[in-house]
């Protein structure tokens, strides 16, 4: 049975995620900073046996560590780095708060990389070996044309270069990292005028995710497979 850890999975595209991987009997193990609050997540657990939920703030080393030592020796075959924030909403050029924009490093840029150095080693026993981490077309520079937003974008287009260093250096290991934009999806980041919803968001990552080849290292794509200029 093929396994997949996901992080941020109490709600949107994560949740979906676990339900998409479920469907297919796949092991997942989903993590949430308070799983007794993910309702939905616990539902699922009670009916599917391949699902394990951990308690994981990405940014916390020490839950880190447990769930290294609980998943040691166990083959991962895809890493999806999902959980992440806005850090700061209407962030202009006159307005940008130093404490919201470290902390969206903290979370969208430095612990997808702690979490692909904690996992590697059982990723490279799979055959299969993915690492995805979850950015936005909004992280692309050459995308950008409206401006603002200072603290996301900068935040994911750290991500991004992260995943690119990455993807290079761990192809030897047999590791193939690509980055993923999920659409503008309808949740509580993405608000009510988005042009998916979180189903259809899932979906079409997941059917990236079963294309991808050693060859798609360090690529940034779009939802509909596409490749997004940097």
């Amino acid at each position: 049975m093929p396994s997949i850890l996901i992080t941020g999975c109490n709600k949107g595209i994560g949740l979906s995620l676990v339900k998409q991987y479920l469907g297919l009997d796949w092991q997942v193990y989903a993590t949430a900073r308070q799983p007794q609050k993910a309702h939905e997540l616990l539902a699922l657990a009670d009916n599917h046996n391949n699902l394990q939920i951990h308690t994981l703030d990405v940014c916390n080393a020490e839950q880190r560590n447990v769930l290294a030592q609980a998943l040691q020796g166990i083959t991962i075959d895809i890493l999806i780095n999902n959980a992440g924030i806005w850090g700061q909403m209407g962030s202009n050029f006159t307005n940008t708060d130093e404490q919201k924009w470290l902390n969206a490093f903290q979370v969208n840029t430095i612990a997808p990389m702690q979490m692909m150095q904690t996992f590697a080693a059982n990723i490279a026993t799979s055959d299969i070996g993915i690492i995805a981490n979850m950015s936005s077309k909004m992280g692309s520079i050459d995308d950008n044309s409206l401006g603002s937003s200072y603290v996301y974008r900068s935040s994911k287009t750290a991500l991004n270069m992260v995943s690119k260093s990455a993807a290079i250096d761990l192809q030897p290991m047999g590791i193939t990292i690509i980055i993923l934009h999920p659409g503008w999806v309808r949740t509580e980041m993405g608000g009510p005028q988005g042009e998916i919803n979180v189903q259809q968001s899932a979906q079409c990552l997941k059917k990236i995710l079963s294309s991808v080849t050693p060859a798609d290292a360090g690529k940034f794509y779009d939802i509909d497979g596409s490749v997004i200029a940097w």
